[in-house]
């Protein structure tokens, strides 16, 4: 009897668009019905892995994202899991640029996305975040010494500006961890495809107010090149753990 063989899609955020471990793969496209998705595929350890950019090839803001293209994609290739990456901003002053981060939670102040295939769709997401999943992220992230902050809530805002120093204070009384713009609706959609998700978010920057500097898109990108390497290894050794 053949074994099936285990397929794990990862979803490549800001800075992360040509994923170390995803050098060798070969390049796919990927008809849905919201979209041609182009993606990678490749073996990472035995399981089949495609890796795909969110922001596509020529840098979608995250607002214009096609999301729902994103999780069809992966849903039509048989994915059991997905991993995804995510550029976030610190509220929490515990947490510094460079560190990495797994989400228990989020607060959506987006306002005009489509976050569902289907209008009938009723999702339960009190656990938006599969547990198991972000529970191997920081086993693995504990192997290779990175500093990893566990269980962070985040919120997504709408973009491409970045927040005011009042909303990042609001946010923060609101219980908020970090601040980013792409985990909505990508996070509900995979959950409405019964799809397990967990994000391993990099803290790029301090958000408005957190710190006197200024908040920048370059800073953002320099942190993830920075954190390229650490993060495909992370990456492979949790793929390895499935």
């Amino acid at each position: 009897m053949k074994l099936k063989v285990f397929k794990v899609g990862i979803i490549g955020g800001s800075g992360v668009e040509n994923l170390l471990l995803a050098s060798d793969f070969r390049e796919r496209s990927i008809k849905t019905e919201y979209g041609i998705v182009k993606a990678k595929e490749g073996t990472v350890d035995d399981k089949i892995v495609f890796f795909l950019n969110r922001h596509g090839a020529h840098y979608t803001p995250p607002s214009l994202i096609r999301y729902r293209a994103n999780i069809a994609a992966l849903k039509r290739q048989g994915v059991q899991a997905i991993l995804a990456t995510a550029a976030v901003g610190a509220i929490d002053r515990r947490m510094r640029p460079g560190d990495f981060v797994t989400l228990e939670d989020f607060i959506d102040f987006t306002s005009r996305r489509i976050q569902t295939f289907t209008e009938n769709s009723f999702i339960d997401l009190s656990r938006p975040y599969d547990p198991e999943l972000a529970k191997k992220i920081a086993k693995a992230a504990g192997k290779l010494r990175l500093r990893m902050h566990r269980n962070a809530v985040y919120v997504c805002t709408e973009g491409p500006r970045f927040e005011t120093k009042a909303e990042i204070s609001m946010y923060g009384k609101l219980g908020v961890d970090v601040v980013g713009m792409t985990q909505v609706p990508e996070v509900v959609l995979a959950a409405e495809a019964g799809i397990p998700y967990a994000t391993i978010g990099v803290v790029t920057n301090y958000a408005a107010g957190v710190s006197q500097k200024r908040v920048t898109s370059e800073e953002v990108l320099k942190v993830m090149a920075d954190r390229k390497e650490s993060l495909s290894k992370l990456l492979a050794l949790v793929i390895k753990s499935l």
